[in-house]
């Protein structure tokens, strides 16, 4: 469906307003989509939404497309592009929907001659055969990374460092929406954290799709350890450095010294490790046995004793019986964990897992639920240990903040917003921490 053009062409009386992107799924996708909404209003296209996806489940695509229909209700002449993984990977699936007028890959987003197309394509109108651009997401060799000096109306600045994926787990479909691995130079990484600490960020987090792959394919291989001592060392009035989920099993020994010594990067991390039992981990393709991942927790523990771990966990994979749940259930909590991200599973076509025997739905849901009972008794557990500690909060919005460890903290007196407060925890709620 052709949408109207920009101006003259609107027939319901709705004002022009600029683009704007409504983005679902991962950290990388959030920061994706400010840069969509300032490459989209560059071109200058109006009233349009770019609705960037994700692909992880099906109920990350389900999500987006029920976004979709509900923004177009909203407003009859609204333009609707749709770009992220999903997109790539089942672009047909959004070419369908009459709602939507545009269908762009993932190699080309963070390019600004896509969106000049994109807004001569939308203000002469496109045919149903036209709705679809893509690009090969595996020819991409070089990291086009969405940069930004500054993000309005956050207090922590987020940083790509790497994109895509090298790895061919048996239920991940990202590799297909995102590409090769590959990763932003040093130099440039560094430079950027700079604009944002000069721009008034207090704390600033390096993301990527398989962050600990970082520097595999650049010149001289450098590591992610030796990226997080560059950016400490090249930006020294940063406050707090975090990262996003890391791998285990590629963590290098120059992260590990750096987590032991640099009291600047913070003391949590989140793991990838999606189940506790060996033979689900084998069916899976992960590269680590559950003892493996024990023992790089200890090692963590042992580097920095303060150290707060979350994980990703995937309950009710293919074949997995109610042992095998328990020995995921049983494994995070020897683990220690603090910060328990549940998926349930979901079969992406494309990908080994949706070929193998699948659970009952209702098997499923189960299984995730009781992984989150867990994890909310871990939870709980964590927050006690915090009560009476003092802890430096980042002040957000709403009287909210976050501890080095990256727990929620509710206050209970003013303070300004981007401010790193020192504050007494007098308690918490069961999901948060509270503020004395």
């Amino acid at each position: 469906m052709a949408a109207a053009p920009a101006g003259d062409g609107r027939t319901d009386g709705a004002p022009a307003g600029p683009a704007r992107a409504l983005s679902f799924g991962c950290r990388l996708n959030a920061l994706e989509g400010d840069a969509l909404t300032r490459a989209a209003a560059a071109a200058g296209l109006e009233r349009t939404l770019v609705v960037n996806t994700c692909a992880v489940t099906a109920e990350a695509v389900r999500q987006a497309r029920q976004a979709i229909r509900r923004a177009r209700r909203d407003d009859p002449g609204l333009r609707i592009v749709v770009t992220g993984c999903a997109a790539q990977t089942e672009p047909e699936t959004f070419a369908r929907m009459a709602e939507v007028d545009l269908v762009l890959g993932n190699a080309g987003k963070a390019d600004p001659a896509t969106w000049a197309g994109a807004r001569a394509a939308l203000d002469f109108g496109l045919g149903a055969q036209e709705k679809v651009r893509l690009q090969d997401i595996m020819a991409v060799r070089e990291a086009t990374p969405h940069l930004a000096d500054r993000f309005e109306g956050h207090t922590r600045a987020f940083v790509e460092v790497q994109n895509g994926c090298d790895h061919r787990c048996t239920f991940c479909i990202i590799p297909f929406g995102r590409g090769r691995s590959r990763s932003v130079p040093m130099g440039g990484v560094v430079a950027q954290v700079r604009r944002l600490v000069e721009g008034g960020h207090r704390e600033v987090v390096l993301t990527g799709v398989d962050l600990t792959a970082y520097g595999a394919d650049l010149p001289g291989t450098p590591s992610l350890g030796r990226l997080v001592t560059a950016v400490l060392r090249g930006v020294p009035d940063l406050p707090r450095l975090r990262l996003s989920s890391i791998d285990a099993v590629e963590a290098d020994a120059e992260l590990m010294r750096a987590l032991a010594q640099e009291e600047r990067l913070m003391p949590h991390l989140h793991l990838s490790l999606q189940a506790g039992d060996d033979l689900i981990l084998k069916r899976m393709k992960r590269r680590h046995s559950r003892a493996q991942a024990l023992a790089f927790i200890a090692d963590l523990r042992r580097a920095r004793p303060d150290v707060v771990l979350g994980a990703d966990i995937i309950a009710g994979f293919p074949t997995e019986t109610e042992a095998q749940a328990r020995a995921t259930r049983a494994f995070v909590e020897e683990a220690g964990l603090a910060f328990l991200h549940v998926f349930p599973f979901s079969a992406r076509p494309g990908t080994a897992a949706a070929r193998m025997p699948q659970l009952a739905p209702a098997c499923v849901a189960a299984r995730a639920q009781r992984l989150r009972e867990t994890g909310a008794e871990l939870l709980r557990r964590h927050l006690a240990a915090q009560v009476g500690q003092r802890r430096a909060v980042l002040v957000e919005a709403g009287g909210r903040g976050h501890t080095e460890h990256f727990t929620p903290v509710r206050l209970q007196r003013p303070a300004e917003r981007g401010t790193l407060a020192p504050l007494r925890i007098a308690g918490h709620d069961g999901a948060r921490l509270i503020a004395a």
